[in-house]
C-alpha cells in the first residue's frame, strides 16, 4: 500500500501542476493537492494519521469529496468517450474529482488497514 500511496500522491501533485494555466487554477490546485497530502501521509507518516481525529479528518475528506462528485458529475453525454472529455472542460473536472476521491478512498483503507492489523 505504501508504494500505491505513493504513486498516487505524485499522480494528484501532476494533476494540481497542470491547472497552471486554468483561469481557475487555484480552486482545482488545491482540491487535487488534498488528496495528494494525505497519500503521502499515507506513504510515509501512517502511523501519525492512524489515530482518531488525523482519521476523522480524513473521513470527512472522502465525504465532501463524494459531494463533490456529485455536484461536478458531468453532463455531457459519452462523457467517458476521450473525443469528449478531450474538448469538454467540465466533463474532464467531473472525472478529476472521481479520481481525487478514489486517492481519498485509497488512502482510508490503508489507514483502515493499518489500524485492524494493530489490534
Amino acid at each position: 500500500m505504501k508504494y500505491l500511496n505513493i504513486l498516487l500522491c505524485v499522480l494528484m501533485v501532476l494533476f494540481a501542476a497542470v491547472q497552471y494555466n486554468d483561469p481557475d487554477g487555484l480552486f482545482w490546485a488545491v482540491l487535487y493537492l488534498i488528496p495528494a497530502v494525505w497519500a503521502g501521509l499515507a506513504a510515509f507518516r501512517l502511523d501519525t494519521i492512524s489515530t482518531n481525529v488525523p482519521t476523522a479528518l480524513l473521513l470527512g475528506s472522502v465525504v465532501a469529496g463524494a459531494i463533490g462528485v456529485v455536484y461536478f458529475w458531468p453532463t455531457a453525454p459519452g462523457f467517458w468517450r476521450m473525443e469528449v472529455w478531450w474538448e469538454t472542460e467540465t466533463a474532464r473536472e467531473g472525472i478529476g474529482v472521481a479520481i481525487a476521491v478514489m486517492v481519498l478512498i485509497v488512502a482510508l483503507a490503508t489507514v483502515w488497514w493499518q489500524r485492524g492489523k494493530a489490534t
